[in-house]
């Protein structure tokens, strides 16, 4: 079955930076779109970026674009997010999902930005 394993979330100062990945099986990886979502606290979830499947064509949401990079190794069958210039408002649980609601998503990872 689909297993998406996220990774990579931790403790950040605003302004820092960090790189999650989501390692993916069960599902021919190199034939799907993927996507990030977020959870913020006490919200529910909100989609992040999206990824094509040969990785030329991404997209973002106007909160994170320009901060966020979303990309893929579909030899590896892992997603990435390069996530930079960190704030407050990024805190939240963060999943890689094979649609864009996150019906289909991992644990997660925790992203928590404070000083």
């Amino acid at each position: 079955q689909v297993q998406l394993v996220e990774s990579g979330g931790g403790l950040v100062q605003p302004g820092g930076s960090l790189r999650l990945s989501c390692a993916a099986s069960g599902f021919t990886f190199s034939r799907s779109w993927m996507y990030w979502v977020r959870q913020a606290p006490g919200k529910g979830l909100e989609w992040v970026s999206s990824i094509n499947i040969g990785g030329g064509n991404t997209y973002y949401a106007d909160s994170v674009k320009g901060r966020f990079t979303i990309s893929r190794d579909n030899a590896k069958n892992t997603l990435y997010l390069q996530m930079n210039s960190l704030n407050t408002q990024d805190t939240g649980v963060y999943y890689c999902s094979t649609d864009a609601r996150g019906h289909q998503r991992g644990q997660g990872t925790q992203v928590t930005v404070s000083s």
